[in-house]
């Protein structure tokens, strides 16, 4: 006889393992099929100031205090010392053949009050972490166990895995870009904007780019660039530098670093390996090959042709994709895991509230959401790319984003701080769509700001020049007292 669930799960990463956790506290019956077992490697390893506050409402929501162990407060008492810091986003600009310009770079600080700066997560200790804390609170898991087969009918999810039968009210598919359902729904589409393919690897004897570059004096700068997030950023790309033994209790001599460029220009060269690729590549830039040229891999390293995608949709009758399975960008402002826990969030609060209803209509504002937050991320980050080839373009676009991230930031925390109860706190955050916290004047700004950069012949001095100057105008405009007055109190 099958075994019966009431929710399955496929992919223990971690946001599988968050949403099993808090359906199986709540009562739930939740199965967790992982292909792979844990400790993993994985990467997505920047936290950003949503990212934990979303954790932090998931936690006081849910009643679930692990939830938000990873959120910036309770770094070292509570998830340990293989993590790093992220004290700001840095970057500097590159142009090929030169050296770095210090008039160029540009560090955004994340705020130390009140919660602490941000994390860089050692991802299979975190995702670890979570897997074992949805199996404390009662879920099922599976590892090394594949779904070979998914049969949904008008009563029952059947599935057919390498562990043998079961049956469910409900599956979801959290398996990212190789998600089964989407797949076998042939849900995938790849019309988006931003272009990108990318090589990573984790290393070692990655040195604070100071120490072979720049000073932080010179830069001006009030934090070291390795104690936070590197963006090294060229035209048609950009390189991460993400550390994790950036603190004197660090016990984590790793740094995953990972190449991110436009195929379109820089086609994968198959000729050569990903290593190979990934130094030929640097050699184009002085202060990059200065900095990585006495660093060593500790594992083979990973090359993706491009690594956008969405879905046609997100729910069915039935069931689900979740975070990476309905949809992937780029990292290049470290959104992933903000867009993954707030899927779990609202999936886990529409399952809990379910009366058995598990039509595709009954999750329509989870789909809604989920493709907001992809459509927002893939303008966001497409400009972001086309302003890389001009520098006078970039200083200006990043304000966007900056104003973005914060407005996002302010409204997901007086959300939390706000609303009595779980129902009121969805029905705000349905308002959200990645950046700039549903607030209207900053659509108005981000539509304005967006359209001129898409428009914008990036080879044309005369015409960024118009454009830069149009879109700095329109920021003191609407970056006024007024305007910050009127979005603080609606």
């Amino acid at each position: 006889m099958k075994k019966k669930y009431d929710i399955a799960i496929i992919g223990s990463g971690i946001a599988g393992s968050c949403l099993a956790t808090i359906l199986a506290k709540h009562g739930k019956k939740v199965i967790v099929f992982e292909a792979k077992n844990h400790p993993r490697f994985a990467i997505g390893e920047s936290m950003i100031l949503e990212t934990s506050e979303t954790l932090r409402a998931m936690a006081e929501l849910y009643n679930i205090p692990e939830l938000a162990y990873h959120s910036s407060e309770n770094y070292m008492p509570l998830i340990g010392s293989s993590h790093g810091v992220k004290r700001h986003f840095s970057f500097l600009h590159h142009e090929e053949g030169k050296k770095q310009d210090k008039d160029k770079a540009f560090q955004a600080v994340i705020p130390n009050q009140p919660h602490g700066h941000e994390l860089h997560l050692f991802r299979q200790d975190s995702d670890q972490f979570m897997v074992t804390t949805a199996i404390s609170y009662g879920a099922t898991v599976y590892q090394d166990t594949s779904v070979s087969e998914i049969e949904i009918s008008a009563e029952a999810v059947h599935i057919q895995s390498s562990a043998g039968e079961f049956d469910a009210d409900y599956i979801v598919d959290a398996g990212g870009f190789k998600s089964i359902l989407a797949e076998k729904y042939q849900l995938r589409d790849f019309d988006l904007k931003t272009h990108s393919r990318t090589i990573f690897t984790h290393m070692v004897d990655v040195p604070d780019y100071h120490q072979t570059g720049l000073s932080k004096e010179e830069y001006g700068f009030p934090f070291s660039v390795a104690e936070g997030t590197l963006h090294h950023i060229f035209e048609g790309g950009w390189l991460w530098v993400i550390p994790f033994n950036n603190h004197d209790k660090s016990t984590n001599p790793l740094c995953s670093v990972g190449l991110q460029l436009d195929p379109r220009m820089y086609p994968e060269d198959k000729s050569i390996s990903a290593q190979e690729e990934f130094f030929a590549f640097i050699e184009r830039f002085p202060d990059l090959k200065k900095q990585f040229e006495n660093t060593k891999a500790v594992r083979s390293w990973t090359r993706t042709g491009r690594i956008q995608y969405s879905s046609k949709q997100v729910v069915g009758d039935r069931f689900a994709l979740l975070g990476h399975a309905a949809g992937f960008i780029d990292p290049l402002f470290s959104k992933g895991l903000y867009v993954s826990f707030n899927s779990v969030s609202t999936l886990a609060h529409l399952l809990l509230e379910n009366q058995g209803d598990f039509s595709a209509e009954s999750f329509q504002s989870y789909e809604q959401q989920t493709l907001r937050f992809v459509k927002a991320h893939d303008r966001l980050v497409a400009n972001s790319y086309k302003s890389f080839m001009n520098h006078k373009l970039w200083a200006v676009y990043k304000v966007l984003w900056l104003l973005g991230a914060y407005t996002e930031y302010v409204k997901l925390t007086c959300i939390r701080k706000v609303t009595d109860n779980r129902n009121d706190y969805y029905n705000e955050i349905q308002t959200l769509s990645l950046t700039g916290g549903g607030f209207e004047e900053y659509a108005k700004l981000a539509e304005k700001i967006d359209s001129l950069a898409e428009k914008v012949d990036i080879h044309d001095d005369a015409a960024v020049e118009q454009a830069v100057s149009e879109i700095t105008q329109f920021q003191a405009d609407s970056i006024s007292p007024k305007h910050v007055i009127a979005c603080s109190a609606s």
